[in-house]
C-alpha cells in the first residue's frame, strides 16, 4: 500500500482544486491519501491583517475538512527537514499533489523541493490552479511573453479556458490518525489562531466566498462599468480575498460570469480578471520586482524617506481628505477601494515623492486580499517605474478625483468624522474653508483636521522633473 500526499497552500478549498481532484483521479483502492499544510515560520513573524485573516481562512477550511471526515494535518519549520521527516516515518511515500505557485516566495520553495522529492523518488504531480492561465500560456507569436497589458487581453480572450470540475470526496481513502510527527505543527497552528484578533468581523470559507459571487453577479455586474469607481456605492466585487487564499475556485468565477447577459459591466470586470493573470506574468519574468523597479532608468531615482510623512499618509492625516479616507478605511476594515488604491498610491509617490516599496509593504501588512503580483503590479504602475505604468506626467490630483468620484463627500465624512459637518462646497478642500463655516460647524483647521502635507500644484512641477532627467 503506497501513501500519496495532498499538500494544500493558498487553495483552501476542495470545490474545484486541480491538485486535489486529480489525486483522487489518480488513487487506487488501497492506497493512503494524507492531507498537509506545512507552516513556515519564515512567513508569519510579522502579525499583520494579511496574516490574521488568512490563517482564519485556513483555520475555517480545517473545521470544514474535519466536518466532513478529513484530517487536515499540520507540519512545521523547514520544508526540507519537515519532508525529511516525513519521508522517514513514512517511507512508502512516493506519490506528492500541490497546486504549484509561478513566482515570488512560493516559486523558489517549490524549485528547492523539488529537487528533494526526485532525490527520495518521490513522484511530483504539481499543477497551475491560481490563475485562469498560468505565466507562460499567453505569449506573442515569436515565444515571447508581453510587457503590454492590451495585446495580451486580445490574445487572452480567444483562448479556450479549462473547465470547472467539482470534486467528490469518500473520507475512507484519507489518513485520520494523528501521528507525533503533525504534533507540534498543530499546537504551532493553534497557538497562531490563538492570537488572532482582529479590530472587524471576517468571515471565510468556501460557503462565504460562494455567496460573495452570487450576490455580485446579481445585484453589481451588470452595472459594474458604471458603478466600480465610486467608493461610496461600494460594488466592486471583493472576490480577490477569496482568491488570494483559494476559497474559491478563479474558474467558478469566469463561468458564472461568462453565463450572464453580456454587457459592459461583464466586459469590464472579465478585463480585470485578464490584469490578474497579466499581473502574475509579470512578476514570474521580473522575479525582482517587489524590490527593484523593472524600468531599469528609474532604479536610481531619489526617493524620499521621510517618516513623518509616511506616518501621516498611513495615518490619514495628510489633509486630502479622499486620500485619509481611503487610508482610514484600510487601516479600520483591511481592505479599500481599488480607485482609491491607485489614489493613495499616486499621493504616496508623486506628492510625497516617496519610495513606493515603502507603500507596497504597508499595503501588505493591511490588506486582507493582498495578492503580491497584483499589488506590486498596482504599485509599480502608480510609481511610474513598472510594465504598461501610467506615464510619469500623468499625476492624479487627489482634489479633481475627490469632485468625481465622491461628489458629495458621502465617502468622506463615512471615515472622516471629524469633516461631517462641512458643507459640500467646501468638503474636497476643507482647508480652503472660510473662518466663519468653521466656527458655525465648530471644526478648526489645522487642529481638528490638518492643513495639506503639500501644495499639490507645486509638488506636480517637482515630481515631472525628478522623472524627466532619468528620460533624457
Amino acid at each position: 500500500m503506497s501513501k500519496t500526499i495532498m499538500w494544500f497552500r493558498k487553495d483552501l478549498r476542495i470545490d474545484d482544486n486541480t491538485a486535489f481532484n486529480k489525486m483522487l483521479e489518480h488513487s487506487k483502492p488501497g492506497d493512503e491519501l494524507i492531507c498537509i499544510f506545512q507552516l513556515n515560520p519564515a512567513q508569519f513573524l510579522e502579525e499583520s491583517y494579511n496574516h490574521d485573516t488568512f490563517f482564519s481562512s485556513l483555520n475555517t477550511f480545517y473545521e470544514t475538512l474535519k466536518a466532513s471526515g478529513l484530517v487536515l494535518h499540520f507540519l512545521y519549520g523547514e520544508i526540507e527537514e519537515n519532508f525529511a521527516e516525513l519521508k522517514k516515518t513514512y517511507q512508502d511515500w512516493n506519490k506528492i499533489y500541490f497546486n504549484k505557485d509561478e513566482r515570488g516566495f512560493g516559486r523558489e520553495r517549490d524549485q528547492k523541493i523539488a529537487n528533494f522529492l526526485k532525490n527520495n523518488d518521490i513522484q511530483e504531480y504539481s499543477f497551475q490552479d491560481s490563475h485562469i492561465h498560468g505565466v507562460e500560456e499567453i505569449k506573442k507569436p515569436t515565444g515571447e511573453n508581453y510587457k503590454v497589458f492590451t495585446p495580451y487581453f486580445r490574445n487572452w480572450i480567444t483562448r479556450p479556458k479549462r473547465r470547472y470540475e467539482r470534486s467528490v470526496v469518500s473520507e475512507r481513502q484519507f489518513n485520520q490518525i494523528p501521528h507525533p510527527l503533525f504534533s507540534k505543527g498543530e499546537k504551532e497552528f493553534k497557538k497562531i489562531i490563538k492570537k488572532i484578533a482582529l479590530p472587524f468581523e471576517y468571515e471565510g470559507g468556501e460557503v462565504a466566498a460562494e455567496k460573495c459571487l452570487r450576490d455580485f453577479i446579481h445585484n453589481h455586474l451588470h452595472d459594474y462599468e458604471k458603478t466600480r469607481d465610486y467608493p461610496i456605492l461600494d460594488q466592486t466585487s471583493k472576490l480577490s480575498r477569496f482568491l488570494r487564499t483559494g476559497e474559491l475556485s478563479i474558474r467558478k468565477v469566469w463561468y458564472a460570469v461568462n453565463a450572464e447577459p453580456d454587457s459592459n459591466g461583464r466586459q469590464t470586470f472579465i478585463s480585470e480578471l485578464c490584469w490578474r493573470d497579466f499581473y502574475n506574468m509579470i512578476y514570474f519574468e521580473n522575479p525582482k520586482q517587489k524590490t527593484q523597479e523593472i524600468k531599469e532608468q528609474y532604479r536610481m531615482l531619489s526617493w524620499s524617506y521621510n517618516q513623518e510623512s509616511f506616518e501621516r499618509w498611513k495615518n490619514g492625516q495628510t489633509g486630502y481628505p479622499i486620500v485619509d479616507a481611503g487610508m482610514r478605511q484600510l487601516n479600520q476594515t483591511g481592505w479599500m477601494h481599488n480607485r482609491l488604491r491607485m489614489i493613495v498610491a499616486s499621493f504616496l509617490t508623486k506628492d510625497l515623492m516617496i519610495d513606493w516599496r515603502m507603500g507596497e509593504k504597508y499595503f501588505q501588512q493591511k490588506l486582507i486580499d493582498y495578492d503580491s503580483a497584483s499589488n506590486i503590479g498596482g504599485w509599480q504602475w502608480a510609481a511610474s517605474t513598472g510594465t504598461d505604468a501610467v506615464p510619469y506626467f500623468r499625476i492624479f490630483n487627489p482634489t479633481t478625483q475627490s469632485e468625481r468620484f465622491d461628489h458629495h463627500g458621502d465617502f468622506i465624512r463615512h471615515f472622516i468624522p471629524e469633516l461631517k459637518n462641512v458643507p459640500n462646497k467646501c468638503i474636497h478642500e476643507p482647508s480652503k474653508m472660510p473662518i466663519d463655516i468653521q466656527k458655525n460647524i465648530d471644526v478648526t483647521m489645522g487642529i481638528d483636521y490638518p492643513e495639506p502635507i503639500v501644495e499639490h500644484s507645486k509638488i506636480r512641477t517637482e515630481i515631472l522633473s525628478f522623472f524627466k532627467e532619468k528620460n533624457n
